[in-house]
């Protein structure tokens, strides 16, 4: 049985328990929201190895007590060398999925961290490195239980992965795949993190550790080199927003699909179906979902290449009423759009000053690009699987560009003061599994309540 539950001095969620006891440790020790959720992150990389990890990008959307917001992007670019013409060369007509020349672009989440730090730092004096990292050097050097999806998704995608000897060799026994419940070590994670605790996270980008991850990225025949590194840097920027009833909705701006999830219920709260779970209601949230995706899918993605301002598309009154009115509320728009692979995880802190915090960080798919790099530990991402092999179009692949991101971490204002960060695992499927908490908080019902019900979307 579900039930709401009450804390006084933070709260910490995420997709595994020994995460979210890492973070809530954080909190009790007097550390940040932000400070509590580098914990949390850090221990998913180790015991949650399939959906997220250092080699990956992160989208962090910060709340501040005193009305603050702030977005830090950090997800990494297309690699110097990731030309089409590499791809043509090697016979792809198409972004291959898996291997090295799907590792890249480069990772952005130790970066994230590193930028969360100085956020926090401007709060109060930070907690020591060490004591953020400490449980996730000890999972990984002195093992954990494999979780359940784990186990089933590496059964799942053995196939794919079985090109990367490394991979295998990490994550597979003398005669089977690592069982759910058996005890996995990944020492080489370890040593990173402890050398990232001693060094600096900047290590990781400029020192031993850089250069251990291009060495291996290189071996793999990924573009990536320890150029892209050296220059790489999260940034600090501010959420979109929107306000509709009874709240102020916040997301992130592009490259990601944030857009997409504050408009469907711009343009829900437009149609107004208040009946819960009534024909109009359903129908209505299926057809908002399908019109933002279409927004999303012509116009979303690295906005330097971008022709129009997300946060102006959310703020023309006008066009999203006529975006709404071209829904017909008795008729389904057909809907040809494939389904989508890959995942995420999703984790929140707030602490008790009232620092919120809802962040996402993913490999993509489930293992990346299924490329391991032996010295590191490290799995490396496929977030630039997305991009398009082609001269011209939407996310096509060039040199520097930022791919088209599924993360968007979401948060809420309320007029009487309370703030609540949300967000879902899910890929593209995000926004329309997020509508289902969006309208659980405007009805003032317990969250849970709504995610028990029937999911809609296309």
């Amino acid at each position: 049985m579900l039930h709401t539950f009450h804390a006084t001095r933070g709260m910490v969620t995420s997709p595994h328990h020994l995460a979210s006891q890492s973070g809530l440790d954080v909190l009790k020790k007097g550390g940040t929201a932000l400070e509590a959720v580098i914990a949390t992150a850090a221990t998913l990389s180790a015991v949650y190895p399939h959906m997220t990890g250092l080699g990956g990008d992160a989208f962090w959307l910060i709340a501040y007590p005193d009305g603050r917001t702030c977005v830090i992007e950090a997800c990494g670019a297309a690699a110097t060398n990731a030309t089409l013409a590499l791809y043509k060369e090697a016979g792809h007509s198409t972004m291959p999925w898996r291997g090295g020349l799907a590792a890249n672009s480069m990772a952005g989440t130790v970066s994230g961290w590193q930028k969360a730090l100085q956020q926090s730092a401007a709060l109060k004096p930070n907690l020591p490195l060490q004591d953020l990292l400490q449980d996730a050097i000890y999972y990984a050097e002195q093992g954990y239980a494999v979780s359940d999806s784990e186990a089933t998704l590496l059964r799942e995608k053995q196939a794919e992965l079985a090109h990367n000897p490394a991979f295998m060799a990490a994550y597979a026994g003398k005669e089977a795949l690592v069982a759910h419940a058996e005890i996995r070590r990944n020492p080489a994670l370890g040593r990173t993190l402890r050398h990232l605790a001693t060094d600096g996270l900047e290590s990781f980008y400029t020192g031993t550790v850089a250069k251990a991850l291009a060495a291996d990225l290189a071996a793999t025949g990924s573009p990536l080199t320890l150029q892209d590194f050296a220059t790489y840097s999260a940034t600090l920027t501010q959420p979109l927003q929107t306000d509709t009833k009874g709240c102020t909705l916040y997301n992130t701006p592009p490259p990601t699909q944030g857009v997409a999830s504050l408009a469907i219920l711009k343009l829900f709260d437009t149609l107004y179906a208040p009946h819960a779970e009534s024909f109009a209601h359903v129908h209505g949230l299926v057809e908002a979902t399908k019109q933002a995706f279409l927004y999303r899918n012509a116009h979303v993605g690295d906005p330097a290449f971008m022709t129009e301002c997300a946060q102006s598309f959310l703020n023309n009154t006008k066009r999203i009423t006529q975006l709404a009115d071209s829904i017909d509320m008795q008729k389904a728009l057909p809907w040809s759009a494939p389904s989508q692979q890959g995942d995420t995880t999703w984790m929140g802190a707030i602490d008790a000053s009232g620092v919120a915090v809802s962040m996402i960080q993913s490999l993509y798919f489930e293992f990346g690009s299924g490329v391991f790099l032996p010295q590191t530990g490290v799995i490396w991402q496929n977030r630039g699987s997305s991009f398009q092999l082609a001269e011209t179009g939407w996310n096509v692949l060039k040199p520097g560009r930022k791919p088209f991101h599924t993360l968007n971490p979401a948060l809420a204002r309320f007029p009487d003061g309370r703030t609540m960060v949300y967000g879902t695992m899910g890929a593209r499927a995000n926004p329309r599994r997020r509508q289902r908490s969006s309208h659980a908080m405007r009805a003032m019902a317990p969250p849970y309540n709504k995610q028990l019900q029937p999911r809609v979307g296309c």
